[in-house]
């Protein structure tokens, strides 16, 4: 079964049982700032999840982009993905485990769908503690559709438990389903979970049942929810028979593309492989996120840091391969055309992908030159040490002033007869990265988007900024991302040029005069179509559900969003922008505050 099949099979098969099809979000979350991307098909459907109506009914089902960049330094393993898709149904309030555990053994199991042998199937449930009971109630379900006892495994919280992502928030146990690869088992304690590689987990039931409260207890939800997932680049390596994802034929073409471009090939030698793996996880994951209609383009800060260091790396590792200049257009285009039928965004983009592409890679092979010219500078005391050693502080200062990789650093070092210091600078590193994490932790905290009430105000007060940017720049402000805390909104949007402090002070004024005017926010529910026809604002480039929800201030503003908003805008307060500055070429940023 390939990848395109099994997408179809599991959409098909969730709406022979009444959900409804929506469309996948983008890869940049909507007003969540605890994270940089989205890390879970689940994340776009927070407010959802926390009780927001659907426009599309109570039962889901969709397939989700998603990017988790926790593992950068891992992937070159056999396993590690940083881009991956994710198939997802969801009940908001209406079935519960009654109905989730059968769909996924039928799906799982029947000859119509995947048709795996139940004899290989093992579940695991929650196993109990001071917080809530033992999920016998799951347990008992296994048993009935024909899960012996013997493959049902009660373990704790760390194994079989969803959430809270925060301090509080809705969480709940969950069930796995893992399918036995037929390995041996590596010990008499080998059971699901165990990362020899028996077990492969293939599906998670997620059951939100209650809700974390600040004090640390537990209460019971009135309304429900049930989260699943199934990830397409690990199932379908285990229903080929594959060893790894990079087997399938979501990877290959792209292999192909590299060894037929530099003369080496897959399979013969380890660290070949690896730098294989790794330009070819790292070229994808930079097409979806350069694919994206939030304008993401390689930087120093959030998910432009990471689009940067996504390519820089793959970038080293071509040099590995023998690559001497520019050579990312190639895969990034078997990347575009991979996807062609699934993502067309992608190819409507294609031209803007590959010229970033283009424009990063020249960038970081000047900052290669300038590193090199750096240590040839250094090159003449370094050969006067007697132990032809370089600090590892002198190669993390190459790293973190020039961009120059340590690699790098090592290479140019073994052709004059020197080493590095590798472990002083890992310890240079590691103090860099712990004091980079403090900071990103004040940022982004991971987890559930914030629902605040003044979160709630910001986002208000996006709608209403977007609407009076328009009026004073003109009909090309478009949005291009947006990032709200509890205590600032950051809003991009195209526009060509700076602001002038006339024009800043009109938009200023515009939005208080809203405020002031206390417009009421109503939400109603529209086709796509009725929404473009009534005037909503709308990045329309998107995919968008047949059925939207659109929120509109007063007889001012009128735009598709998934929300949260206040009721009246009086109670925002007073807008001021604090700053307006470049974000990228031909996208504008403004930071702004409401005060009290």
């Amino acid at each position: 079964m390939t990848a395109n099949e099994l997408r179809r099979k599991y959409i098909d098969f969730f709406v022979s049982h009444d959900h409804v099809e929506i469309s996948g979000k983008s890869l940049i979350p909507e007003n969540d700032p605890t994270v940089l991307f989205t890390t879970a098909g689940m994340h776009p459907l927070v407010p959802y999840l926390l009780g927001e109506p659907h426009p599309a009914g109570n039962r889901l089902t969709d397939v989700q982009k998603c990017i988790r960049t926790g593992d950068i330094d891992e992937v070159g393993d056999p396993s590690h993905l940083t881009f991956f898709e994710m198939l997802g149904n969801w009940s908001l309030g209406d079935y519960f485990k009654d109905l989730s555990l059968p769909m996924s053994w039928e799906f799982l199991t029947s000859s119509q769908w995947l048709g795996l042998e139940k004899e290989r199937i093992s579940v695991t449930v929650f196993a109990g503690d001071d917080d809530a009971p033992k999920d016998e109630e799951s347990a008992s379900i296994w048993l009935k559709l024909g899960v012996p006892s013997e493959r049902i495994y009660y373990l704790p919280k760390e194994d079989n438990w969803w959430g809270p992502a925060g301090e509080t928030g809705p969480c709940g146990p969950d069930s796995e389903i893992f399918y036995d690869t037929g390995k041996e088992a590596c010990g008499p304690d080998c059971r699901p979970g165990c990362h020899c590689g028996k077990y492969f987990e293939i599906w998670n039931n997620v059951f939100m049942q209650y809700n974390k409260q600040a004090d640390g207890s537990f209460k019971p939800l009135t309304r429900k929810c049930v989260d699943t997932g199934m990830g397409i680049e690990r199932t379908i390596t285990m229903l080929q028979g594959k060893k790894s994802v990079y087997d399938t034929e979501l990877f290959q073409p792209i292999f192909k593309c590299i060894e037929a471009d530099c003369g080496k090939k897959y399979g013969q030698d380890d660290s070949i492989d690896n730098s294989i793996r790794i330009i070819s996880d790292h070229v994808k994951t930079s097409t979806f996120i350069l694919g994206d209609d939030h304008g993401i383009t390689p930087s120093n800060l959030g998910q432009g840091y990471i689009l940067r260091r996504l390519i820089r790396r793959a970038l080293r590792h071509g040099r590995k391969l023998g690559y001497e200049g520019k050579f990312l257009g190639k895969p990034a285009s078997i990347v575009i055309d991979m996807y062609a039928e699934v993502y067309p965004e992608l190819v409507e983009r294609k031209d803007l992908i590959l010229a970033e592409f283009d424009k990063e890679e020249e960038k970081f092979l000047k900052t290669l030159e300038k590193g090199e010219k750096e240590f040839e500078k250094l090159l003449p005391n370094l050969l006067k040490n007697p132990k032809k050693i370089i600090p590892g502080r002198m190669a993390f200062k190459l790293y973190d002033t020039y961009g120059f990789p340590v690699e790098i650093t090592e290479e140019l070092a073994q052709e004059n007869g020197l080493t590095v210091d590798k472990e002083g600078f890992n310890s240079s590193y590691e103090k860099h990265q712990e004091l980079s994490k403090k900071g990103s932790e004040k940022t982004f905290k991971g987890g559930l988007a914030d629902n605040s009430e003044m979160t709630t105000a910001l986002h208000t007060a996006t709608h209403l900024l977007h609407k009076a940017l328009r009026m004073v720049l003109g009909d090309h402000v478009e949005q291009k991302g947006s990032n709200i805390t509890a205590e600032r909104l950051r809003f991009d949007f195209s526009h060509p040029d700076k602001m002038t402090p006339e024009e800043v002070q009109k938009v200023e004024d515009i939005v208080n005069e809203q405020i002031k005017r206390e417009l009421p926010v109503f939400m109603e529910m529209l086709t796509v179509e009725e929404a473009k026809s009534q005037g909503a604002m709308a990045l329309f480039t998107n995919k968008y559900d047949e059925v939207v929800k659109v929120y509109s201030i007063g007889d001012f503003s009128m735009e598709v969003c998934g929300g949260p908003h206040v009721e009246n805008t009086k109670s925002l307060g007073t807008f001021k922008i604090q700053k307006e500055q470049s974000s990228s070429s031909g996208v504008r940023r403004i930071r702004a505050v409401l005060s009290h």
